[in-house]
């Protein structure tokens, strides 16, 4: 099974915290998900399979540059 490292970055902290919490509640392992707070970054490893919803949820938070 490959995986899928996905990877956004945001213009705040609060976003990075909401984008956390709704990966979690789709069911998402918090070991799965990797927050940088000095770079304002999310990364979460997902199976391929997975990627779409996952750049959904992620993307819904208005990530910067994309």
């Amino acid at each position: 099974m490959m995986s899928k490292t996905i990877v956004r970055t945001y213009d705040s902290v609060e976003a990075l915290a909401n984008v956390e919490e709704d990966l979690l509640a789709t069911g998402i392992e918090q070991e799965q998900i990797l927050v940088d707070k000095t770079n304002k970054q999310v990364k979460v490893v997902v199976p391929a399979a997975a990627e779409p919803e996952i750049v959904e949820i992620l993307d819904r938070h208005r990530p910067v540059g994309q």
